[in-house]
């Protein structure tokens, strides 16, 4: 009798263990639509979190309609290909910042980092939302294969680098890892000595001495991977980089979705963004907190009137970039205009 019970129950163990599984997979069969988006970020950051938890209030939203699986940067493609990658349907969408795609159009460039315009991102959220940025950057990727839901942003950059910048003067020969693009032509304008790498190997690099700076993420996650320990003098608030967060879809998909699904998605992104926003400031508070308290780290703050030379620099390149193309003079002309009317070119 008790081999048998024992038998039975470990029978039965197993059939529920299967029967478990069997329901977690259903799950995801049972949506309608099952999708893999792929980000920018490693598994760890916060803002890889923060994307997980989009996917799941859309999952809630769309009464489980809709299932979205997060990948980490790397995980299908490169992260300089999602773009393609979304738009041929090897991924159905991606989170990432579109300044990696600048070498395909330098339209990506100026809509996902135009250095120097904003203070603030919600000054950027209200461009694009309200100023006609959403509009432009569909215009961009719809020929590729490509539907922007929403843009999102990160808040202003931080810049840990291993010399201490207290003027404009001291980026000159600086090696400052930077993505392709505008912010890379900047920081060569600068003085700086730009290196092309992802974010991956930010790490690595500054502790190896590849590099002596990096443009890479937000303060609060800059001191969480420990980059502080070989970049002791960061720069905050940052004064250069306020990258866009393109959350993108396969247009087809998009074009074949319910109106409720779209509003699903619309609404989700939105609310994503400013979360967004508000999380990592309240991260980076913490963090610069901490960071003060170790006296191995200093912090600088830039003075406004170097500020104003960075600035001035960022938007001489901005009327270069205007030239290369119609999209473009578009965006330049769209951003200067939405700035003066607000008082703020």
């Amino acid at each position: 009798m008790f081999t048998f019970t024992r038998a039975a129950g470990k029978a039965a163990g197993v059939a529920l263990a299967a029967a478990v599984a069997m329901s977690t997979v259903g799950t995801a069969i049972a949506a309608e639509y099952n999708w893999k988006f792929q980000t920018s970020e490693t598994a760890g950051e916060p803002q890889y979190r923060l994307k997980q938890e989009w996917a799941d209030n859309v999952a809630t939203m769309s009464g489980g309609r809709i299932h979205i699986e997060i990948l980490p940067t790397g995980a299908v493609v490169p992260h300089n290909q999602t773009l393609e990658a979304v738009g041929a349907g090897i991924l159905q969408g991606h989170l990432t910042d579109p300044s990696y795609f600048s070498g395909m159009n330098p339209g990506f460039s100026m809509l996902g980092n135009l250095v120097g315009a904003w203070g603030d991102p919600l000054e950027f959220l209200e461009y694009m939302n309200h100023g006609g940025g959403e509009e432009l950057y569909n215009e961009l990727v719809n020929p590729y294969g490509v539907h922007l839901i929403g843009a999102a942003a990160t808040g202003l950059e931080s810049f840990p680098t291993k010399k201490p910048i207290r003027t404009v003067d001291d980026l000159k020969g600086l090696k400052v890892r930077a993505p392709e693009g505008m912010v890379y032509d900047i920081f060569t304008k600068a003085g700086a000595a730009p290196v092309n790498l992802p974010g991956s190997e930010v790490y690595t690099s500054l502790e190896k001495g590849v590099i002596d700076a990096a443009d890479y993420t937000v303060f609060a996650t800059n001191q969480a991977q420990g980059l502080h320990k070989f970049a002791r003098y960061p720069s905050y608030p940052g004064f250069h980089s306020l990258p866009m967060v393109d959350v993108s879809l396969n247009k087809a998909i998009w074009d074949g979705l319910p109106d409720d699904l779209k509003a699903v998605l619309t609404t989700s992104v939105d609310a994503l963004a400013y979360r967004m926003v508000f999380e990592l400031k309240k991260n980076d508070l913490k963090a610069v907190q901490e960071a003060r308290n170790d006296p191995n780290i200093e912090i600088i703050d830039l003075p406004a009137e170097e500020r104003r030379k960075f600035r001035n620099i960022a938007k001489e390149e901005w009327k270069n970039w205007a030239k290369k193309n119609d999209m473009t003079q578009k965006v330049y002309d769209s951003v200067t205009a939405f700035l003066t009317e607000r008082n703020m070119m």
